[in-house]
């Protein structure tokens, strides 16, 4: 039962009957092929839309209202990798088909249900638009014509493109991330003219310049952008200034017209001509632009939140917000006082601390804590590791487990690393530092996916804590600043040279508003969050304004999702109306 051709055929004879159900726009029937607690994501496949549904009756009522004979045809399965045991009591499969509008593809996930077997989770995905499949493989360009009439090679055209001089980009990206870099690599391969607009020097910056001691948490299977995979000597935990090279060169590799040290300076929309106006500082001079669509891709944290705490011109050292932190060695044998106690805090109190300054972190609240060691493997699980699924397909398992059922499956996760993370926190404990399981104890990922941080994965800082080297200053706010220092609200006074607000971010609705004004504001929702559709709020989709979009997330969500977002924005550049 276990071996691989018996996968293959068990689920070779799920797929008969499912595909029979769906060529007769069988809905009912359909359903009855799933299991009883079923979950059916579709990205833009059926509905056009990133929606989760779950249970037969509410999988039955979407695909009653959406499924025609023409919906699902030539479906196929893949063998590349799989069908496959999971246990003995799951099959992991893939499919391919087609739509009306063009390709998709599928994760299912079998179990055993009353003797037979059933779908428990079902994903599927538009992965190309057809007339405007992405160029890879084989749709890839052939490269420049070498004719007579030609008046410049590849560079010189690509100079003068990305000028813009004489034309506009269809898509503007505001901010030259993981995430605008992702989409704007979707859009260009779809053949839409995109430009990204970043407001530093040079792609990367957004990591290049943040504190020097910086490594990315979440490991190397799961961080590739779209496309370009790393070398197989890639650390498993890059350092942040080998990552902003690589998105440098990422940009360049993957021709993505960008213009650096350009930010943009004000912005309209005409609701006739479905056209933006935006002013844009450059080096050179101020430039207008006139797009059709507008990307959002500065992070899905949003503008950095600073309290406006009294005194704070009268205090007589520096203060700053975490994001402006960077070189910690100029605080050598002072005092320095970090107020926050999630990811940031942390990391920037055992940055000062290696740098020789004397450091007190202040905790407002509780925090969650996990192990790099122990956390991590527990967060991504079989799929993203050394020797696990090609990306492609990590990916269509990531996809195919909707956010509801992550943070569902989160909680056991929580408690083994707990298990196994049990001296650590029980030193933290003695120390007086206070913990979390996390929302409804599904941990960092409850976090992540409700408000984009509240945890900490431990690459130091907590053993530091624990042994009193990073001294804590806990379950107290900040109340004001002093000449000398700060007062905490139950009336202690720290003194410090240096104070550092590790005090999270906005709303990126917020970025909206004040590059683009309450009238566009106004009328987006709030990024982050499951909604009652299941899945995460603002990004990736539709946002209530026909010409803005928003973009952001770990480099795993956005090179999972950037594809949909370009999907939906080419697909309106073509006047493809789906149904």
């Amino acid at each position: 039962m276990t071996t691989e051709v018996t996968a293959e055929a068990t689920f070779a004879a799920w797929l008969d009957r499912f595909t029979s159900a769906l060529a007769a726009a069988d809905a009912t029937g359909t359903a009855a092929l799933l299991a009883r607690d079923c979950w059916w994501r579709d990205l833009l496949a059926i509905t056009w839309d990133l929606g989760t549904y779950r249970g037969r009756g509410n999988v039955a009522a979407m695909l009653g209202e959406h499924l025609t004979p023409e919906s699902f045809t030539n479906v196929t399965m893949t063998t590349e990798f799989g069908p496959r045991f999971q246990g003995d009591d799951m099959v992991e499969g893939f499919l391919t088909f087609e739509t009306p509008l063009g390709y998709g593809r599928a994760a299912v996930r079998l179990r055993p249900e009353n003797g037979e077997w059933a779908a428990w989770t079902v994903m599927t995905e538009l992965d190309d638009l057809r007339g405007h499949e992405r160029r890879i493989g084989p749709h890839r360009s052939k490269g420049p014509r070498h004719q007579a009439s030609r008046t410049g090679n590849w560079r010189d055209e690509r100079e003068e493109h990305v000028r813009y001089e004489h034309t506009d980009p269809d898509v503007v990206v505001i901010g030259a991330g993981q995430g605008g870099l992702a989409v704007a690599a979707n859009l260009g391969l779809m053949g839409v003219d995109t430009l990204i607009l970043e407001k530093s020097e040079r792609v990367g910056d957004g990591w290049r310049k943040r504190y020097h001691s910086l490594v990315l948490h979440d490991p190397v299977w799961a961080d590739a952008l779209p496309y370009m995979p790393y070398p197989e000597s890639w650390p498993v935990y890059c350092p942040k200034d080998k990552i902003a090279d690589w998105f440098e060169s990422y940009a360049a590799a993957m021709e993505l017209n960008v213009w650096t040290s350009a930010e943009m300076t004000g912005s309209s929309y005409d609701e006739a001509t479905g056209r933006w106006t935006l002013r844009v500082s450059r080096p050179g001079g101020e430039r207008v632009l006139h797009p059709r669509d507008v990307i959002l891709a500065t992070g899905a944290a949003g503008e950095p939140n600073v309290p406006d705490v009294p005194g704070r011109d009268l205090f007589q050292g520096v203060s700053y917000h975490s994001s402006r932190h960077d070189d910690a060695s100029r605080w050598a044998g002072r005092k320095a006082v970090v107020v926050g106690a999630c990811n940031s805090g942390h990391d920037i109190a055992q940055d000062l601390y290696e740098a020789g300054a004397d450091v007190t972190l202040v905790q407002r609240s509780s925090t969650h804590i996990i192990s790099q060691e122990h956390g991590i493997p527990a967060i991504f699980g079989s799929n993203f590791v050394e020797g696990g699924p090609p990306t492609k397909y990590a990916d269509l398992l990531a996809a195919g487990t909707p956010w509801p059922l992550v943070l569902e499956m989160a909680k056991e996760g929580v408690k083994e690393t707990a298990r196994k993370d049990a001296d650590l926190l029980a030193r933290l404990d003695a120390a007086g530092f206070q913990r979390n399981d996390g929302p409804d104890g599904t941990g960092l990922m409850g976090y992540a996916l409700a408000y984009g941080g509240g945890y900490y994965i431990d690459v130091g800082a907590s053993g530091l804590i624990a042994d009193g080297k990073i001294k804590l200053a806990q379950g107290s706010g900040l109340a004001a600043f002093t000449p000398d220092g700060i007062r905490l609200e139950d009336g202690r006074t720290l003194q410090a040279d240096l104070v550092v607000l590790a005090t999270g971010y906005r709303n990126m609705r917020e970025t909206a508003r004040r590059l683009f004004g309450d009238e566009v504001a106004d009328r987006l929702p709030l990024v982050l969050g499951i909604g009652e559709d299941g899945e995460i709020g603002g990004l990736y989709r539709r946002t209530g304004h026909p010409a803005f979009w928003y973009m952001g997330g770990p480099l795993a969500w956005v090179r999972i999702y950037s594809k949909h977002l370009a999907l939906q924005i080419t697909a309106k550049h073509a006047e493809i109306q789906p149904e």
